[in-house]
């Protein structure tokens, strides 16, 4: 029997993160730094929302849009934090998590041999939902030396004539690195002159550590060529209710709705209800969270630093991507041998592109007592390796 498997499908990958998990999650003991998910829980005012909607019977579907009430919360959420104006009814689609609303866009937007091009390293997920859409997925690296800035240099060198979509993630997973003004006003000029659609992930917007935040859709000319996209799961600790959003022009949101229309129907009921709390009182509870990951950051680079793994700063997110190449060992085998002798999982950063050789991702999402005790066990561990 020939393989019934689509052709398309054959070469891609396995998750790395979730891939390494699976040897992680048959040892027991083991300190975790790498799964990208808060330890702190959804706050509980925005949980009792959700539980009150429940005991009022809020268990139907809701609009294929959204509930209107949380698509009007967003509206006013994108025109206070990022300064952009959306028409509630029309600019906003309620996904389940961002990322069923980056599948939809690509879906959306991409036809068989069109060029997307995005940031390496990267998010495990971008260059594979790009070949599920039968597009093409072009790798744009960035650099431990330039704080892993995107450049309109960099961009130049990869564009092409089948260039349709730029895929941007500021604050960035893996890195932590942001999108500072300036160059976010030369990549938006860069996407004008070549006529591309950009697709801005902002998912870590609001853990953004000192500076503030820029979207790109912000700028003037963007908004009309631009999907915007953000969730809860990230700011008020939310990863399992599974709510998203996108924002942008109407004829995209249309596209997209009818692909979420026929696929998903709605997001959960349930989550938009607590979606909303967290819009209308989660402030302080984001605020109060970013404060602490900022603490977790400082003690983590300084800890690396320390042992002699140089790690540039993060200026969002709640990654540290420190350099281990100068042991002479592969980031995989670091990681695994990390694992083996200490219990401490780290993720390889070839999970995140071949841009990510020679590093590892420790996410500071974890508590810090077992931060504490993961960077002591890492110095014993490179001490070893010293010798």
């Amino acid at each position: 029997m020939k393989s019934p498997i689509a052709r398309h499908l054959i070469g891609v990958p396995r998750s790395g993160i979730r891939d390494f998990f699976e040897i992680v999650s048959a040892r027991k003991g083991v300190i975790s730094l790498g799964i990208g998910e808060p330890d702190f829980v959804t706050p509980w005012h925005i949980s009792e929302a959700a539980l009150f909607a429940l005991e009022r019977g809020a268990t139907a579907y809701t609009s294929n849009l959204g509930i209107l009430e949380l698509r009007e919360e967003v509206a006013r959420y994108m025109e206070r934090f990022y300064k952009v104006s959306y028409d509630p009814k029309t600019e906003i689609l309620i996904t389940v998590g961002v990322s069923e609303a980056l599948d939809l866009a690509i879906r959306a937007l991409i036809e068989p041999g069109d060029e997307v091009l995005y940031h390496e390293p990267c998010y495990v997920s971008y260059a594979p939902v790009v070949t599920f859409a039968h597009g093409k997925a072009v790798a744009v690296s960035t650099r431990r030396e330039d704080d892993f800035r995107l450049t309109r240099a960099a961009l130049e060198a990869k564009v092409s004539p089948r260039t349709k979509v730029l895929l941007l993630n500021f604050p960035t997973n893996p890195t932590g690195a942001v999108l500072p003004r300036k160059d976010c006003e030369e990549i938006a000029a860069f996407a004008i002159e070549h006529d591309l659609v950009v697709l801005t992930d902002e998912i870590y917007a609001e853990l953004t550590y000192a500076g503030g935040h820029v979207s790109i859709a912000s700028l003037p000319g963007m908004k009309e060529r631009t999907i915007f996209l953000n969730g809860f799961s990230k700011t008020w600790a939310m990863t399992g209710w599974r709510i998203g959003f996108a924002c942008a022009p109407p004829e995209l949101t249309e596209a997209m709705m009818k692909i979420h229309q026929y696929t998903i129907m709605c997001a959960p009921t349930l989550g938009q209800k607590a979606a909303i709390e967290a819009l209308r009182h989660g402030e302080a509870d984001a605020e109060h969270m970013r404060k602490d990951y900022e603490k977790r950051r400082n003690y983590i680079c300084a800890s690396l630093e320390e042992m002699g793994i140089p790690c540039h700063l993060p200026k969002g997110a709640f990654y540290a991507f420190p350099y281990i190449g100068h042991f002479g060992l592969s980031s995989k085998d670091f990681a695994l041998n990390l694992l083996d002798q200490e219990n401490v999982a780290c993720v390889p950063g070839t999970a995140f592109g071949s841009s990510g050789e020679g590093f590892i991702r420790c996410a500071y999402a974890a508590n810090m007592p077992n931060i504490k005790e993961a960077m002591s066990r890492m110095a014993r561990f490179v001490g070893k390796l010293r010798k």
